[in-house]
């Protein structure tokens, strides 16, 4: 393998490790021999995956912890130092959507609950600021440091249906090239904060628009797959490489970048 890639021995922590996205880094980077933090609110998720990643020899821990109670990350990160002395890489992975902030092809806007628009983006922007600001000040004093935010397409251009998770991966992406100017003004030039940009994945949290109960694709995946020249859903592995480069010493000079993962969306017009 390529030293230059590698982040064994490096602690990782992910928030939100016990979705999806979260669980594929975790696995990818525990294969690479990184030690994980697996962080998340919802406990019993945190303990099968911290199981799962135990189950393939990986050297992890798993602390429950809210990303948006700043007590609870300080605790959080208290904890770490104590037991591996150090945070080399953090992954912000926490977030995501709401039906009540996702609105319906013929809804106005004037009809969101704002109390779901309020979560929405207070889960997507503060929960990444507030993990960067309580970890990132640990990689401050050891002046060495990489940070991972998630992006979207949503922040690229409008995205019909889904305001609230666009204006906060807006500034998720905003925010990710603030704070790499800042640590790297005022600490040097080891710590690094980048992000991805996600093209379009099938999960979870977007099956139910992308996809028909009988299987075939809904008229919104027809017009993403219309404007991805790849001509193809991403697969969640994919995102994988793109992060492991963004934390090791291949990147060492890339910061407050924001890197599209997605099969050419953001490049095409589609004309």
């Amino acid at each position: 393998m390529n030293e230059m890639y590698s982040i064994a021995g490096k602690v990782a922590i992910i928030t939100g490790a016990g979705g999806v996205l979260g669980g594929s880094i975790a696995k990818s980077f525990a294969s690479q021999g990184a030690r994980i933090v697996a962080l998340d609110i919802r406990a019993e998720q945190l303990e099968k995956r911290v199981e799962e990643l135990k189950a393939i020899g990986a050297d992890a821990i798993g602390l429950t912890c809210n990303v948006l109670d700043i007590d609870s990350l300080k605790k959080t990160a208290e904890d770490i130092v104590r037991q591996w002395g150090k945070i080399d890489i953090l992954i912000n992975i926490a977030g995501g959507n709401m039906p009540g902030a996702t609105l319906a092809p013929d809804q106005p806007i004037f009809d969101m609950k704002i109390e779901d628009w309020k979560k929405v983006t207070e889960l997507n922007m503060n929960g990444t600021v507030f993990p960067s600001i309580v970890f990132g000040e640990v990689m401050a004093k050891q002046k060495k440091g990489a940070i991972v935010n998630v992006s979207s397409m949503a922040a690229y251009s409008a995205i019909t249906r889904v305001p609230g998770y666009s204006a906060a991966k807006t500034a998720v992406s905003n925010f990710t090239q603030w704070l790499a100017m800042d640590l790297a003004l005022k600490y040097g030039d080891g710590i690094r904060v980048n992000a991805i940009a996600p093209g379009f994945f099938i999960g979870d949290q977007n099956r139910a628009v992308l996809i028909n109960p009988d299987g075939s694709l809904t008229d919104r995946s027809k017009k993403v797959l219309a404007k991805t020249p790849m001509k193809r859903f991403g697969d969640i592995t994919e995102l994988n490489g793109t992060v492991q480069f963004l934390c090791s010493d291949a990147a060492s000079f890339i910061t407050g970048a924001i890197i599209p993962v997605d099969g050419g969306f953001s490049a095409f017009s589609g004309v």
